[in-house]
């Protein structure tokens, strides 16, 4: 059993938090390999700036404000540098990356990076490109997220969807693209009764200013194209989207240049959504081309619309996109995400 040590200096949160209602995805994903961690034997201790004490799960969580212990086998660091020089006495620590890393270029992070040399963990290859060989740091390593449990042990509906597409992200990741299309090239043809539900909103992402009032203007547009089949739901817990994707059709998102892993895809792959993303970022590590769904070229919104389409309307096509996402997407869970951290111990 190792002694793991992990921390974030975002925002409050813990593990109930992520059972009381939906949260982001850097911090439902801290949740998840925490916990995960805890139930392969290790002792885990997980701390976020203001945090509550709490024992759940087998993670004991506590304030990251208040001090963090001085040792541990491994200290994960989430994201923030202002982690990267406590638990100095860790045998290992990884340093977890969630956004692109080109912004660690600049010379306050570097020479930290360099002091410290924490393996750097990235999401995804595409990821790992966005911090150039020669910058700072230790080892590298690519740890996918996994799959929440809801979406691996969800059964999916036995009988074909109805044509209702799904847009479950952050609405600056590409909403207005997507409504476009959808008003200009996908309502006007798509069969009768075809519906685009967006689970998204402002409070998963805890916006403010300037982005809350673009992500309510992004919204409003949504609610004015109710003819045009567009909903409006709320986003929602694991377990309760994990339901709702079961009798979903398609997964529409373009995506944004930034995509260092996209959990909104992989969950949906999961459930056996086929999707129709963008070749941005991370995305065509997450949806195989023509097999679970279709990846189009940036901004073809043509291309976007006639893949979107074909799955509303071909249920062979749409029947055999549907069972090679739930036999090649359901493979990679938290216990294998962990097991991939736990080897950092022994390997670095």
């Amino acid at each position: 059993m190792a002694h793991v040590v992990m921390a974030d200096w975002g925002l409050a949160f813990d593990g109930q938090t992520v059972r009381d209602g939906p949260l982001g995805g850097a911090e439902s994903t801290f949740v998840a390999l925490a916990e995960a961690l805890a139930a392969r034997g290790h002792r885990v201790e997980a701390f976020t700036k203001g945090g509550r004490a709490l024992e759940l799960a087998g993670v004991r969580w506590g304030d990251a404000a208040a001090g963090l212990p001085a040792s541990a086998d491994l200290f994960i660091a989430n994201r923030s540098d202002k982690l990267l020089r406590a638990v100095p006495k860790a045998k290992t620590m990884a340093f977890w990356l969630h956004n692109p890393a080109s912004y660690l270029l600049k010379w306050r992070y570097q020479w930290k990076l360099a002091l410290r040399r924490p393996t750097l963990v990235f999401l995804s290859e595409a990821h790992a490109r966005t911090y150039p060989a020669w910058a700072s740091g230790g080892p590298r390593v690519v740890i996918g997220h996994g799959i929440a449990a809801p979406f691996l042990t969800t059964p999916p509906a036995d009988t074909l969807p109805a044509p209702r597409a799904v847009f479950l992200s952050n609405p600056l990741h590409g909403l207005d693209w997507v409504l476009d299309v959808w008003e200009h090239h996908v309502a006007p043809r798509a069969p009768a009764g075809t519906v685009l539900e967006l689970f998204s909103g402002a409070a998963t992402y805890h916006a403010a200013g300037d982005k809350a009032d673009r992500m309510a203007a992004l919204l409003r547009r949504a609610e004015g194209l109710k003819a045009q089949g567009v909903r409006l739901r709320q986003p929602l817990p694991k377990e309760q989207l994990a339901q709702e994707l079961a009798s979903a059709r398609v997964l529409l998102y373009r995506g944004e240049p930034g995509e260092a892993f996209c959990l909104a895809v992989a969950d949906s792959q999961a459930m056996g959504v086929p999707a129709v993303v963008t070749a941005v970022g991370a995305l065509p590590e997450r949806v195989n081309d023509g097999e679970t769904g279709f990846v189009v070229p940036v901004e073809d919104r043509q291309a976007f619309a006639e893949a979107a389409l074909r799955l509303l309307r071909d249920d062979g096509l749409w029947q055999a996109q549907h069972q090679a996402c739930l036999a090649h997407q359901r493979q990679w869970s938290w216990d294998t995400t962990a097991a991939a951290f736990e080897r950092l111990i022994n390997e670095v």
